[in-house]
């Protein structure tokens, strides 16, 4: 019987996980990814399955792998999560269950112990949702509530890797697409001036794969992000320089106006509570459970750099439709 611990990663294969995998083989262990991508490996301590980890069915069969270690990247709503995490966490050694930076509020610099918006937001109409911002931190605690001690929350900032770039609330649908077609994207300018902490996947994967089944970590929370934070003009500056995106800084309510014709409330929620907070993080706590130093993580400009020159030429993302609203916007101010 082989003596290697075994890694079960569902949602394996986006933007952190591309990355996690690798530093788990590194490391020795044998890894199962669920994912709805179509995936081949050539590694036999690595195996793909193509399922849905929201199938019960599926999921009641696959652990019973007992796999020493889960790292979950499924998003779970929070009934959803009050529903699953039991069997989660009784069917391995260690759960690491992902939570978001977006759960705190705008004191800076962050800590794990900084005020979260489901405990501090006056926001009636937010708090009565399951906002991204809300689920994730109602997910924790259940993780508290639960009795078990085997689990850790992660809770990583704006993290870019080759499947996703950022800018402000843009993606690489717009972001990276744009740049190609010579065109503008447009920008709220009371974000221009505001910090964003943005950690390259890669650095953040690393983090993550020295918490598996490291017993300092159970129980407990970390920020799982680079401490380097820049402005979003400069960001912004960086795309500029690297593909050659042009900004274009306009009033918030017309960016938002741009983004979502019937005033979707989670994005404006996205901009408002996160986008706009001063997103400077103290990440102490995650460097020294992991035994990593900032000297070591990458900056991001080479990250950006790395990435997006690694892209094959011309390479498209999924068509954005509201870039056509972001077209007529930039015609109309001429």
């Amino acid at each position: 019987m082989s003596s290697q611990k075994k890694v079960l990663v569902p949602g394996g294969t986006g933007a952190m996980g591309v990355y996690l995998v690798p530093e788990l083989l590194a490391m020795g262990y044998k890894v199962d990814v669920v994912s709805l991508d179509d995936m081949v490996s050539n590694n036999e301590s690595l195996r793909y399955f193509k399922a849905n980890f929201k199938d019960e069915n599926f999921v009641n069969e696959i652990l019973k792998n007992d796999y020493d270690a889960i790292v979950d990247f499924m998003i779970y709503g929070t009934k959803e999560f009050e529903e699953k995490h039991k069997k989660l966490l009784e069917s391995c050694g260690h759960y690491i269950y992902l939570s978001s930076y977006r759960i705190y509020a705008g004191d800076y610099p962050i800590t794990e112990d900084s005020p979260r918006l489901v405990d501090v937001s006056d926001n009636a109409e937010y708090l009565a949702t399951d906002d991204y911002s809300l689920h994730k931190a109602r997910g924790e605690d259940t993780l508290k509530r639960s009795g078990f001690t085997n689990w850790t929350a992660i809770r990583p900032a704006i993290t870019y890797s080759k499947r996703r770039f950022q800018l402000v609330i843009l993606e690489a649908p717009l972001v990276v697409n744009r740049a190609l077609d010579k065109k503008k994207v447009v920008l709220p300018e009371e974000a221009r001036e505001v910090q964003a902490t943005m950690s390259w996947a890669g650095d953040v994967a690393k983090m993550i794969s020295r918490l598996v089944l490291n017993r300092d970590a159970y129980g407990e929370i970390y920020t799982v992000a680079t401490a380097e934070h820049n402005p979003w003009g400069r960001v912004a500056d960086y795309y500029k320089e690297l593909i050659g995106l042009e900004s274009v800084w306009v009033p918030k309510e017309d960016f938002l106006g741009i983004l979502s014709d019937n005033d979707n409330k989670h994005i404006r929620w996205q901009l408002d509570y996160d986008r706009l907070f001063e997103r400077i993080v103290d990440n102490s706590k995650i460097l020294n459970v992991t035994g990593m130093k900032q000297s070591e993580l990458t900056t991001l400009y080479d990250g950006l750099a790395r990435e997006l020159s690694a892209l094959p030429a011309g390479y498209r993302f999924p068509v954005d439709p509201r870039g056509e609203r972001m077209d007529k916007y930039l015609m109309n101010i001429k």
